[in-house]
């Protein structure tokens, strides 16, 4: 037909053109509307490239697993058939996601793997700098002494992998959307089980028989063993609380898993070191480890996205339930330091038939009653957050409180170490064969309980303070704080470096100089001062005010060290470090004071 004439003065509309109109043939192309899973990850190349170069990480892995890492050491078992599963399974399932177009999830495994990743890399050095004191059974385990061992083409194929992996962790990360995140449920319950495996981490991963394995914990071991070990057992905590702060919910799930299978491949060849060799024994830190992380996996398969409740559905009944959590932990790591306190800390064995155990042997330490004074404050404050009247004063000193434990702990289990070593060292120094064996006692394994339960607490009293935050608003102290604040922080810092006391012929544990096991108390206990100063310039002035006092009883239990440390040791007299603690005490006092009287003033 022919075309229609329009009337005059009357013209068509003009239409958009098509832009499908001018391609010749083939399909159209798909809108981001029928691609949902485009809009979650709109940089699909980077995370692409991202999980090849995980794949190729784990490939790495697993043929170091294959060919040895030192020519003078073979694997103590048959590991390669495990070790291959627990590094390709996380890959595998990075790329099905992808296939199964859930990028989210693809790209969150692979930041949880490369969150561990340089943890892994720093304790696979180990081989390089001493590989004799490795204690890796699954990869390295000699069948005669070993002086000092090269590495093999096995230790560049698991430096390799790790980078590959690092690699692979910064590409997704940045093709990671940038949205304000949402509101995640087992935000407080996640970052908690993390700590707990990060304990698990720090412990003897196996018992040994094996005279060419020493088997010992992360702090008695090597500096690279040593610093690998921390630095996954901080990264766990870290990255499971910013797993949950990802803006999408898949990633947030995605992420929890890496880390799951990261803490599987650290922890689960020393549970089968323990399980398949005859003089190798399963202990209870690498099943830690695997019970928090499978834990932690089980919560990202259930919604992560929180509903929102109203005020009397969620926040008075979860205050309340940890409060409860918090002064229980409280009460039982007190019970902890106590039974540490009074038990022995060095077990005496009769090795030949007819020697007599020496009763004198049990090495009391000096500062069981330091430990015994910083559980009955941690008990006080604990029954003290159990009860409601009490319990928003009590709650912020015992945020602190916590800290005495690992001061006092680490100085009395340095006592049992010390025993221990020395005891042996002796015992087989000569010629004829030794007559007793000593081992580490029940006190300090009810006092390396202490500290576990320590560190619990001081999880359970943080998520205690966000939820009497988000109950109480964000207002904060008067600024006329800052001057006794930073003054109380600063002195403190260097009364915590300082030895409290001086007794002729003995050396204190400090901060710059003789760094050993009391060390890390101290370290924990000067994190712990400063991070309370600095919260309480940011707090509402009651609150504020226990958070100094908590600052200045922490200050002031380690002023205490000269009567009940020095007195122990005799002779004793006060250096430097007590009157700098005094000072730094009186200081924060005075800050808590002036915070007190500012919230008089405001109301």
């Amino acid at each position: 037909m022919p075309p229609r004439s329009e009337p005059p003065g009357r013209s068509t509309p003009a239409t958009p053109p098509d832009p499908d109109s001018a391609r010749p043939t083939g399909k159209r192309m798909p809108t981001p509307a029928q691609t949902p899973w485009l809009d979650e990850d709109t940089q699909s190349r980077p995370l692409t490239v991202a999980i090849g170069l995980t794949a190729a990480g784990a490939l790495a892995l697993t043929v170091a697993a294959l060919v040895p890492v030192s020519p003078d050491a073979a694997p103590g078992f048959t590991s390669w058939p495990w070790l291959a599963l627990l590094f390709l399974a996380p890959a595998v399932a990075a790329i099905g996601a992808v296939a199964a177009k859930k990028p989210g999830i693809g790209g969150g495994i692979v930041l949880g793997l490369a969150a561990l990743a340089p943890g892994r890399l720093l304790l696979d050095l180990q081989f390089a700098v001493n590989g004799p004191l490795t204690i890796r059974p699954e990869l390295y385990l000699p069948d005669r002494f070993v002086g000092g061992s090269a590495v093999g083409a096995g230790f560049w194929l698991l430096v390799a992998g790790h980078l590959l992996t690092i690699a692979a962790g910064v590409l997704a990360w940045r093709a990671q959307p940038r949205d304000e995140p949402e509101r995640r449920r087992w935000r407080l319950l996640v970052p908690l089980l993390a700590v707990t495996a990060s304990v698990g981490l720090l412990t003897a991963p196996v018992h040994s028989d094996n005279g060419f394995l020493l088997a010992r914990s992360a702090f008695e071991g090597p500096w690279p063993a040593l610093g690998g070990y921390l630095l996954i057992a901080a990264a766990l905590p870290l990255a499971a609380a910013l797993a949950l702060a990802a803006p999408s919910e898949r990633t947030a799930r995605g992420t929890l898993l890496g880390l799951t299978a990261g803490a599987f491949a650290v922890a689960a060849p020393a549970l089968l070191a323990g399980l398949f060799r005859a003089d190798l024994h399963v202990t209870w830190g690498p099943c830690l480890v695997l019970v928090a992380t499978a834990l932690t996996a089980a919560l990202a398969f259930t919604r992560l996205a929180e509903k929102p409740k109203t005020d009397a559905e969620v926040r008075v009944p979860g205050l309340f339930w940890w409060r409860l959590t918090t002064g229980l932990l409280g009460l039982a790591t007190a019970a902890a330091a106590v039974v540490g306190t009074f038990a022995p800390q060095v077990a005496v064995t009769a090795l030949n038939p007819g020697a007599v155990t020496p009763v004198s042997a049990a090495a009391e330490s000096p500062a069981r009653w330091f430990l015994l004074v910083a559980a009955l404050l941690v008990a006080v404050l604990s029954l003290g957050t159990l009860v409601p009247k009490t319990a928003a004063a009590a709650r912020p000193v015992l945020g602190l409180a916590w800290a005495g434990i690992v001061l006092a702990g680490t100085a009395v289990l340095n006592t049992a170490l010390t025993a221990t070593q020395a005891g042996n060292l002796a015992g087989f120094g000569g010629t004829a064969a030794p007559a007793f064996g000593y081992d580490l006692g029940a006190g300090a394994a009810w006092t390396f309980a202490a500290l576990v339960l320590a560190a619990l607490l001081a999880l359970a009293v943080v998520g205690t303070g966000v939820v009497e935050r988000e109950d109480a608003g964000n207002s904060t102290a008067d600024g006329g704080l800052l001057t006794p604040v930073v003054a109380g922080a600063v002195l403190a810092v260097a009364a915590f470096g300082l030895p409290v006391f001086s007794v002729p012929g003995y050396v204190a544990p400090g901060l710059w100089s003789n760094f050993d096991t009391p060390s890390w108390g101290l370290l924990t206990a000067v994190v712990v001062v400063v991070g309370a100063a600095a919260l309480a310039l940011r707090s509402r002035p009651k609150p504020a005010a226990a958070l100094l006092a908590g600052a200045a009883l922490l200050t002031g239990l380690h002023a205490a060290e000269l009567p009940l440390v020095g007195g122990a040791l005799g002779d004793a007299s006060p250096s430097t470090g007590f009157w700098v603690a005094l000072a730094a005490v009186a200081a924060l006092l005075v800050g808590a004071g002036m915070a007190v009287a500012g919230g008089r003033d405001q109301s």
